[in-house]
């Protein structure tokens, strides 16, 4: 590992959130991990070495100055919920959304192409985020979020972290028939390549779903971590690779 110590890189994001709502995306830079994982990779199942990742965590800890350990999810592109205010749940089975009601709770999910999307209660009396690709939006992982929250897509605003863009997303018919089957509307998120294949669109997907569950209030959805190197961390880019976070929390 290096002995200098850099400050994590963050996005902080720019949304309507309440004072009391605390969120960042951690870009790839400012930790201590070596090629391919360079270096702020906070994912502890890519086969980079413990002791880096440990280090990157606690960077970001401090960095961030957060109030507890993040809940790290063992994701797998599914629907379920982890809520932080059940004891000992996040850690119980998979999952790929967390959400929690209180303070000092860190809800957090790993990317490095898939969309992770933040909520709060406009109200501050929770907060989300979901690890959103296309199997997990196409199952409905963001349904699955409002429901655990229990608060009405009115009543929520939202956020769309970096992720891979169309313009390099290529997918085959059968990504594009597990959304059409549900939405006929969703064949506005495919655009046909000379390939015979489709570009996908995470961030309108993502979108039409939160409209029909009545979140009006949606910012982000503007970087592509794939045409980035320098910035973000891609799996369809690079193959082995580190992972990003996206954290929020209630102060």
């Amino acid at each position: 590992m290096s002995g200098i110590a850099t400050a994590p890189e963050v996005l902080t994001p720019e949304w309507l959130a309440p004072r009391a709502v605390r969120a960042a995306f951690t870009l790839r830079r400012g930790g201590v991990s070596i090629a391919p994982f360079d270096s702020l990779n906070l994912g502890a199942h890519v086969g980079d070495a413990p002791d880096a990742v440990a280090e990157n965590r606690r960077r970001v800890n401090a960095g961030l100055n957060l109030p507890a350990e993040p809940a790290w999810l063992e994701q797998v592109h599914g629907t379920r919920v982890a809520d932080l205010d059940a004891p000992g749940e996040a850690g119980h089975a998979p999952a790929d959304a967390v959400m929690t009601r209180r303070a000092g709770k860190v809800c957090a999910v790993q990317v490095a192409d898939c969309m992770p999307i933040l909520f709060a209660a406009r109200d501050a009396s929770a907060v989300a985020v979901a690890h959103a690709g296309w199997r997990g939006l196409a199952a409905g992982v963001l349904e699955a979020t409002v429901a655990k929250l229990g608060i009405t897509g009115r009543e929520l605003i939202a956020w769309l972290g970096p992720a891979i863009s169309a313009r390099h997303f290529e997918v085959g018919d059968e990504v594009r028939t597990a959304f059409l089957e549900r939405d006929p509307g969703a064949r506005a998120a495919f655009v046909a390549n000379p390939r015979g294949r489709w570009l996908c669109d995470l961030a309108t997907l993502a979108r039409q779903r939160l409209a029909a569950l009545g979140v009006a209030e949606v910012s982000g959805g503007n970087w592509c971590t794939y045409a980035d190197p320098t910035r973000f961390f891609s799996f369809r880019r690079d193959g082995r690779c580190g992972r990003m976070a996206a954290l929020i929390w209630l102060t």
